[in-house]
């Protein structure tokens, strides 16, 4: 995909900021999550760091929702055995822009510290990534303690903390936001309806998708069974 609306060079954090409704459509087809994802940041991103963040976050919340573990999308394993299973496309798209192979790699485990071992969120979307990461790694499974510990980073704090919260949701659960945080967001029941909307739809697309390749699959199958005379007819 072309990029559209944007430039080389262009790697903000908002198109991480925004991201969690690709994964939450796509996410029983994980390939498509991931390549969605790159293709959302390039609209108005035009980095490969930023595609490549986008991407590869977009797995993580992919595979919190499929029931992978915090201590699995932590590891760097995680992004080996997902490529082998397809997840990131090619060989070619499998090559992460250097910034982002070094956070895939555990950059943010080696600064428990935050923000005095060099952790920063700032509106740079590798430095939002690994805040984001770091937050989510030192949280004591607590999303209270992850959002207040990405805020308190300073710089981009309603940012880094969105970005935090999409994973974290993802692996925690709504059950696991205070209550009384949630019983002070705006629109909250337009938020509810939206979100249950975008989980059916993506529930549709991917049962659509199955019927369709099943088709598919059967139609190769068949003229498979032809004889070369008979599929010269065909």
């Amino acid at each position: 995909m072309s990029t559209l609306c944007s430039y080389e060079g262009v790697a903000g954090n908002g198109a991480l900021m925004r991201l969690a409704p690709v994964p939450l459509f796509f996410y029983r087809s994980p390939a498509d999550a991931v390549r969605h994802a790159g293709n959302s940041a390039l609209l108005t991103h035009g980095d490969k760091r930023a595609s490549d963040a986008c991407r590869y976050y977009s797995a993580l919340i992919a595979g919190a929702l499929l029931g992978y573990s915090k201590d699995e999308l932590l590891d760097k394993q995680f992004y080996i055995d997902r490529c082998k299973e397809g997840w990131f496309g090619g060989s070619e798209e499998r090559v992460l822009d250097p910034e982002i192979q070094n956070i895939v790699d555990g950059s943010f485990k080696d600064k428990k510290g935050g923000y005095v071992d060099g952790i920063r969120g700032k509106g740079y979307i590798v430095s939002a990534l690994e805040a984001a990461l770091w937050a989510f790694c030192y949280d004591n499974n607590c999303f209270r303690t992850g959002v207040l510990q990405a805020v308190n980073l300073g710089d981009d704090t309603d940012t880094t903390a969105a970005i935090y919260g999409q994973l974290a949701g993802a692996c925690y659960g709504i059950n696991a936001l205070p209550p009384e945080w949630l019983e002070k967001v705006y629109a909250r029941e337009f938020i509810e309806g939206l979100s249950q909307w975008l989980a059916y739809e993506g529930k549709e697309w991917y049962t659509r998708q199955k019927t369709n390749n099943g088709l598919q699959n059967a139609s190769l199958d068949s003229y498979s069974q032809l004889e070369p005379t008979e599929m010269n007819e065909v």
